[in-house]
């Protein structure tokens, strides 16, 4: 098994739900590869005992029988018994706990979603085994998880079956930068490690299949262009799995955020379809899957969220996948894609850049640190948008933070395999300039970067901070 990297933080709070003196449930969630089951089989190491059940994955023909006769098998498995079929959840259900009435007990249903597919009354007997007989061992800990998280949003978390009796909601993100760069040797450049992190992201299984003696390029032209490889499959079976109807609407709108961030109306505009129908619905999965973010702009008088927010393609994996791999699927499978390098690849400077603030925003906390900003000091931060108007221009900022003491961080963030030159300043001040914010506020332009800047960008004192991302990759 893989070496643990992180997750120290959930892990922590799920040993201090261990130490209550009552039965505990607890739902994680998050997307497929993003370490779900990993955590709670480390989590698992500090029980007596550990049971883990899994549901079949939800492929043409596998009924809700198969589920429970899948069930059955794993039980026999689990409680080293004979196998005994069982016809109804409810007998199932009993049967495992009265396996599992005392002791220091970890139970897990992984992928529960699979579990109760076409099975209405499924969550109602979990319910009803809970409150009969689960929470009767005060030292159990029962964890249901899953990918699809909308459904589980939906059928258990807002399900007035389950009010009360949920413990703990866990749902898991990328790993953060400092954890993501454990998965290299130390002599491995910060430059190098971004690289591949614009690729996969902070998703745990995509590093551990990343071979350190060999360069981000090859890496990704190992993981990314070669028949079979993980990254080339993954892609068709994220969406299978994760949205039990038809997968194809939400392709077409995360084909939408490839090329950069999107209002609703802009989504539907392109679509079009109807911005009054089940968009939102859509919308609100894709981002319970984690794939998308919903970034709020603010007003910069109040303090306060606007109505204006754009979705973001947050997750650099499928960017990817739609940008480069997609369309060159047919060539990867007969081994006749060629690559040179990497730059050689449409529109790759832009790409990358979209990748580049993913990971910037995915890891914000590190330029709060960069900054000396403390959380207390923030009134609100994202990237910004302001529409044009008869008295105002348009502008948008990469990430804008606003403090209590009436400044504006304007973050700029360049991506780019050549040094920032001095025409960011003007690129920044034009933004600057647009910008309408209330007398008394200073601006104190960022810039973020990669790969360096030209001594005139720092010459010139114009930015209040230069922030070189990649050392908090080293």
């Amino acid at each position: 098994m893989a070496k643990f990297i992180g997750r120290q933080e959930e892990l922590k709070k799920f040993l201090e739900i261990a130490q209550k003196k009552s039965a505990s449930f607890i739902v994680v969630r998050g997307r497929r590869r993003i370490g779900k089951s990993r955590l709670i089989e480390e989590f698992g190491r500090h029980f007596d005992k550990f049971y883990r059940f899994e549901g079949l994955a939800p492929e043409k023909g596998v009924t809700a029988q198969d589920q429970l006769e899948e069930f059955s098998r794993q039980m026999a498995q689990q409680f080293n018994a004979p196998f005994a079929k069982y016809d109804d959840w409810s007998d199932a259900l009993w049967a495992v706990s009265e396996r599992i009435k005392t002791g220091k007990i970890l139970l897990f249903f992984d992928e529960i979603s699979w579990m109760g597919m076409d099975q209405p009354t499924f969550l109602g007997k979990i319910k009803k085994c809970w409150d009969n007989h689960l929470n009767k061992n005060d030292r159990l800990i029962f964890i249901v998880c899953g990918s699809a998280s909308a459904w589980i949003e939906k059928n258990i978390l807002s399900s007035k079956g389950f009010v009360g009796r949920i413990s703990y909601t866990l749902t898991l993100e990328e790993l953060p930068l400092s954890d993501c760069k454990q998965f290299w040797p130390k002599n491995i450049s910060g430059f190098e490690k971004l690289k591949v992190l614009a690729v996969t992201g902070g998703i745990p299984k995509y590093l551990e299949e990343i071979d350190p003696r060999f360069s981000a390029e090859e890496n990704i032209k190992r993981l990314c262009f070669s028949r079979g490889a993980i990254l080339v499959e993954e892609f068709e079976q994220i969406f299978s799995d994760l949205f039990l109807r038809d997968s194809l609407f939400y392709k077409k709108i995360v084909e939408i955020l490839v090329t950069g961030s999107k209002e609703r109306q802009e989504i539907c505009d392109i679509l079009t379809v109807d911005p009054g129908g089940r968009m939102s619905e859509y919308l609100d999965e894709l981002e319970l899957a984690g794939f998308i973010k919903r970034d709020y702009t603010w007003n910069i008088q109040s303090g306060i969220d606007s109505k204006l927010s754009r979705y973001r393609l947050s997750d650099n994996y499928l960017r990817f996948y739609l940008k480069y791999i997609d369309k060159n699927l047919s060539k990867i499978d007969r081994n006749m894609f060629t690559l040179k390098s990497l730059v050689s690849l449409s529109e790759w400077n832009t790409i990358m850049g979209f990748q580049f603030e993913n990971l910037v925003l995915n890891n914000r906390t590190l330029i709060h640190q960069a900054l000396n900003i403390t959380p207390e000091e923030i009134i609100s931060e994202n990237p910004f948008y302001q529409h044009k108007t008869h008295r105002r221009a348009g502008c948008q900022i990469d990430y804008m933070i606003q403090t209590k003491f009436g400044t504006l961080y304007i973050c700029e963030i360049k991506f780019s395999k050549n040094v920032v030159d001095s025409s960011v300043i003007s690129e920044v001040q034009k933004k600057i300039d647009a910008l309408k914010y209330p007398k008394g506020y200073s601006c104190r332009p960022v810039l973020i970067h990669v790969n360096g800047v030209t001594e005139d960008v720092i010459d010139s004192d114009y930015f209040a901070f230069v922030i070189d991302f990649s050392e908090q990759a080293n």
